[in-house]
C-alpha cells in the first residue's frame, strides 16, 4: 500500500481550517492519519465542498497534494470526484499520473491512463507526456514506446516533451536505434528539439 507523507513544516495542530480556501483543504487532507482512510478523506472533502467544486479548484487541490507527494490521498480525492459524479478532466489525470511517475509508480500511472476512456475523460498531449515520463523515470522504455504508439493511434500530436521523454526512456534502456528513430520522427514532425 502506498503511504502519504507530511512534509516538515505542515502545521497539523490547528483544528479543521474554515474559510482558509484551497490551501486549508490541502493542509487538512495532509494532516489526516497515515495510512489514510477513504471514509476520512471523503468526509473531509464533503465538509469542505457541500456543493460541487469547479474543475479548476479540483486541479489545484490535486496539484497541492502532488507537491507534498501524498499519493494515497490524491488517488482517494480522484475517487471522491468519481463517487460524487463530479467532472473529471485530462488536467486532473495529468496531475495524478505525474505524481505516480515521481513516486516511481509507473504501473499505477499507466492504469490511470488506460482508465480514462472508461471514465469518459479525453486524453491530451499533457496526459500522455505524464505517462511517458512516468515510464521513463522507471527506466521502462518498452512501456514508454507503447504509450507513444497509443498516442499516435489516437491522433494526438506529440510535442518536444513527448519526444524528450521517449528518447530518454530509450537511452536508459540502451535502445539507441529507437532513440535515433525518435530524433528522426521529431524532425519530420517539425518539433523543435531545442525548446527544452
Amino acid at each position: 500500500m502506498m503511504r502519504s507523507t507530511i512534509r516538515a513544516g505542515t502545521d497539523c495542530t490547528s483544528p479543521l481550517l474554515k474559510d482558509d480556501g484551497i490551501r486549508g483543504v490541502v493542509q487538512n487532507l495532509l494532516c489526516l492519519e497515515v495510512p489514510v482512510q477513504p471514509d476520512t478523506i471523503f468526509a473531509t472533502l464533503d465538509q469542505a465542498f457541500p456543493i460541487r467544486p469547479d474543475p479548476r479548484t479540483s486541479t489545484t487541490i490535486l496539484s497541492g497534494l502532488a507537491k507534498q507527494r501524498a499519493l494515497d490521498t490524491i488517488i482517494l480525492v480522484l475517487s471522491w470526484h468519481e463517487r460524487k459524479d463530479f467532472e473529471l478532466n485530462c488536467r486532473h489525470f495529468s496531475v495524478v499520473i505525474g505524481a505516480c511517475g515521481k513516486a516511481n509508480l509507473w504501473t499505477k500511472a499507466l492504469q490511470l491512463l488506460h482508465d480514462m476512456p472508461r471514465r469518459q475523460v479525453e486524453m491530451d498531449t499533457t496526459t500522455f507526456n505524464s505517462a511517458i515520463s512516468a515510464c521513463e523515470k522507471a527506466g521502462n522504455w518498452e512501456s514508454a514506446l507503447s504509450v507513444f504508439c497509443m498516442m499516435a493511434c489516437r491522433t494526438i500530436e506529440p510535442d518536444t516533451i513527448t519526444f524528450s521523454a521517449a528518447i530518454s526512456a530509450c537511452e536508459k534502456g540502451s535502445e539507441w536505434e529507437n532513440a535515433l528513430h525518435f530524433f528522426r520522427v521529431m524532425a519530420q514532425s517539425r518539433v523543435n528539439p531545442n525548446t527544452i
